[in-house]
């Protein structure tokens, strides 16, 4: 594709030429391929075919800014990169490129996890990155062992697991045990990852939107006092805490008292 080729040879010039492109390495534009990957991802959840298509865009830039820098190393360029992703491909799409037959989307995942321990990996659960955000970890790691019938049958048992681990939680906070604490907080939000996943929903999603619920109130509050000629370090919890309520049930669709 001749676009593909000439994004890759802008980037071959600028690697030549511009001097801030020139001295990065692998590891000081890492941050921009997490930041655009996340920003691809927010364009899909917006439906925002637009943005998305310019985010699309920036993520490519990002591969092939590193399989440049890789070819300088002589160590692999952008065509290594594409023949690779496309042998894998292949070669783990049997029921299309081969004979093998499937009936479902199911058994393709199934043989999918057969064919990557076939290429040497030792556990289902290999492949999940260490440094991806722990909640989408934590996800990832379920979703595999769930694959291999690793799983709870229904929501309702995983909720009765939450209310056990809660019960921990509480002991652990009552002895003041700074270890125990750390260990019963994370087994409590493996669990909610765990309800999650069964329920449908995404929780790196459903926090992120939690967070923005939380700042648009705090700002609400922030405006509130504001018109009082206040601030919050002048307010107290309670004056702050009233007003909170009262924006909260103005946004779930009721006029605040």
């Amino acid at each position: 594709m001749r676009e593909f080729e000439e994004l890759v040879e802008v980037m071959a010039r600028l690697r030549r030429e511009c001097p801030w492109d020139r001295k990065q390495t692998h590891r000081s534009i890492r941050p921009y391929l997490i930041e655009e990957a996340y920003e691809v991802a927010e364009a899909i959840e917006e439906e925002d075919d637009r943005a998305l298509k310019e985010e699309l865009g920036d993520l490519l830039l990002q591969v092939v800014f590193h399989a440049k820098i890789a070819e300088e190393r002589e160590a692999f360029g952008i065509r290594e990169v594409l023949r690779d992703l496309v042998d894998k491909l292949v070669r783990r799409h049997p029921h299309v490129f081969g004979d093998a037959d499937v009936q479902d989307a199911g058994e393709v995942l199934e043989r999918w996890e057969q064919i990557k321990r076939g290429e040497g990996r030792s556990s289902v659960l290999d492949g999940v990155p260490k440094g991806l955000p722990a909640l989408l970890r934590a996800w990832r790691v379920q979703e595999k062992a769930s694959r291999v019938g690793f799983d709870w049958e229904r929501a309702e048992r995983v909720l009765e697991k939450l209310r056990e681990e809660w019960g921990e939680l509480e002991a652990a906070v009552a002895t003041w045990g700074q270890k125990r604490i750390e260990e019963e907080l994370g087994d409590l939000l493996f669990s909610v990852v765990n309800l999650s996943r069964l329920l449908g929903v995404d929780p790196e999603w459903a926090l992120q939107n939690a967070v923005e619920k939380f700042v648009a109130r705090f700002r609400a509050v922030e405006e509130a006092l504001a018109r009082r000629g206040r601030t919050p370090q002048e307010a107290t919890l309670e004056e702050m805490d009233r007003i909170w309520e009262e924006i909260k049930v103005g946004t779930d669709g009721c006029p605040p008292p």
